[in-house]
């Protein structure tokens, strides 16, 4: 409804330069926003303030000037100057009844733009360590991530999904490790399993019995030879050090069982929970351009590039045989290691390549969804970027919080290394993925969340996502009413009919459908998934509303019909808006 407005505007600045009212060279800027309250028309636009200024005129009289120069529209009844100055227009049923009909012609287009005009944006989320199964931590971030990108394409960006796969850190080799020791337990060596490794007992079984099966006793080394010498576990009844003592047995696997032999186990290890997870998220209704190694970037020589970069800069040092990244030159608390004394890089100076890569193929826009965990680390990702000569404009971080469950009013814990833990897959088949998809999206990504499991389940008026479905559902309801009743929609007749829809409940329901457009366009450029969740249960309770207060299928063929249309448009733009948030629109219940 936005265009057509902008229009107008256009058309009286056009108007007013050419009677000399207007510098033919003046800038304009217009905003265009609903009002609150309806009383005070549909939108308003405040450029009439804007240009005090450059006019020297009162903004009041600017506002009178420029509404006695707007073009006559079909689509707008009045229009006044409110407040300070702004312009107030008051549309007629008439723009209304047109989003109506636009809803049907466009079908499942309805509410897409090319606002974003194809610049080409980068979407990287999830992106979990490979080391176990997604838990519903990660799935917050999967379903916000997912309707970001979606809402960006819908409003006419090219959006490139990413998933980057951890599968070069320290975490991997621990759990390789780990997959190594209970392979060794299946032939009854009896070794302490460490306090820092991952204790599940079910996938990291899964691969070790994997392994037992193909490789049979190819990889066996004695308990004494793993735990000669190793420096205490730093468990309850010692005082070592648990993460000096798994990287030493880290170690000591390397050492034992030789180069291509770990490398066997440690891509076993990888393989088979990365496929668990790619699985688990198209199963969850996430899928990706692009799985970007991070081992890549070390094999290609990237991260050697980045490290380079950083040195051509002047903003690396050599101390304690360690390179330092100077970020406290960007507002830093401290300067930050990118290569060990023992010339391994870091997990940072990965992740200083991966940020370099992802703007070197020419992403307008890259965008990251992060854990709130990570925020600390947002910053410095920026400070190594301009360090080397990028545009740290380019990059948006946004934070998502955990999200924290609930079942039968008690909290549920998790922990990924003790494996006590719930899974995203067992969130999905207890609540569904429908429900998981929305319930995970109904916040600000930066605000604490708390999933009430049974609310989830429940099919009641309080379940958000139960109550969006079911006005799609009983739509469908009356339309195969219509066909019991030997009726058939006849859709030009009731598109010509639509002024007949006088009544309070329909005009706010047509107001509604109005809205989805821009509430797109909003919800894309502020990543907010929120608000078309919120838009939806709003659009659901004006349906709700009409549905119990009048009949459908009634004798009048022209009535009829206009009802008709308007509850198919009304069925068509909640099956949009629930696609862009992953989420089905059944159509029984």
């Amino acid at each position: 409804m936005k265009q057509p407005l902008q229009e107008l505007l256009i058309g009286a600045f056009e108007r007013l330069r050419s009677q000399g009212s207007v510098p033919p060279d003046l800038a304009l800027d217009i905003h265009l926003e609903r009002t609150r309250d309806r009383q005070h028309g549909d939108f308003a636009t405040n450029v009439a303030l804007t240009l005090t200024r450059p006019l020297k005129r009162k903004p009041r009289e600017i506002a009178d000037m420029i509404i006695a120069a707007l073009p006559d529209s079909g689509y707008v009844t009045k229009v006044e100057v409110a407040g300070p100055g702004f312009i107030n227009f008051f549309l007629s049923p008439a723009a209304y009844v047109e989003q109506v009909k636009q809803v049907l012609a466009s079908g499942e287009a309805y509410g897409r733009s090319d606002l974003g005009a194809g610049r080409r944006v980068q979407v990287e989320f999830v992106s979990a360590n490979p080391t176990g199964p997604l838990h519903v931590g990660h799935g917050r971030g999967a379903a916000y991530g997912a309707a970001v990108a979606d809402l960006l394409a819908a409003a006419g960006f090219q959006v490139h999904r990413e998933y980057y796969v951890n599968d070069a850190g320290r975490q991997m080799d621990i759990l390789a490790t780990s997959v190594w020791l209970r392979y060794l337990e299946m032939f009854g060596e009896k070794i302490r399993f460490p306090s820092a490794g991952y204790k599940s007992e079910n996938y990291i079984f899964d691969i070790a019995g994997a392994l037992y099966k193909e490789r049979g006793d190819a990889l066996r080394h004695t308990a004494a030879a793993v735990t000669a010498d190793l420096p205490p576990d730093g468990a309850a009844d010692d005082s070592g050090d648990k993460e000096a003592h798994i990287d030493a047995l880290i170690m000591r696997a390397k050492q034992l069982l030789g180069e291509q032999p770990y490398r066997l186990v440690f891509d076993r290890a990888l393989d088979s929970i990365l496929a668990d997870i790619r699985a688990d998220l198209e199963e969850f209704g996430v899928v990706y351009e692009e799985w970007f190694s991070e081992r890549s970037l070390v094999e290609s020589g990237a991260v050697e590039r980045a490290i380079q970069r950083l040195r051509d800069s002047g903003h690396l040092y050599e101390k304690d045989a360690a390179w330092w990244f100077r970020s406290t030159d960007f507002g830093d608390e401290k300067d930050r290691v990118v290569v060990r004394e023992n010339g391994q890089s870091t997990y940072f100076a990965s992740d200083i390549a991966y940020h370099m890569d992802k703007l070197e193929r020419g992403f307008d826009r890259v965008i990251d969804v992060w854990g709130a965990d990570h925020h600390g680390y947002v910053p410095r990702v920026k400070a190594a970027l301009a360090a080397i000569g990028d545009d740290p404009g380019r990059l948006d971080v946004l934070l998502v919080q955990f999200a924290i469950l609930y079942r039968g009013g008690q909290r549920v814990q998790m922990s990924t290394r003790s494996g006590e833990f719930v899974t995203l897959r067992e969130l999905r088949n207890e609540v569904g993925n429908d429900a998981a998809r929305f319930f995970y999206v109904m916040r600000k990504c930066e605000q604490h969340m708390d999933f009430d499991l049974d609310l989830a389940k429940s099919q009641s008026n309080d379940n958000p996502v139960y109550y969006v479905q079911y006005a799609h559902a009983r739509i469908c309801s009356v339309l195969r009413q219509m066909h019991d009743k030997v009726y058939t929609l006849d859709e030009s007749l009731g598109l010509e009919q639509l002024t007949l829809l006088q009544e309070a409940h329909e005009q706010d329901l047509m107001v509604a459908l109005a809205r989805f457009p821009e509430t797109i366009e909003a919800a894309a450029l502020v990543h907010e998934p929120h608000q078309i969740a919120y838009y939806l249960r709003e659009l659901a309770t004006a349906f709700h509303t009409y549905y119990n207060a009048h009949q459908f299928l009634v004798d009048d063929a022209r009535l009829r019909n206009a009802r008709l249309c308007l509850i198919v448009a009304t069925r068509q733009v909640i099956q949009n808006g629930l696609g862009l948030l992953g989420v089905s629109a059944p159509e029984a219940m």
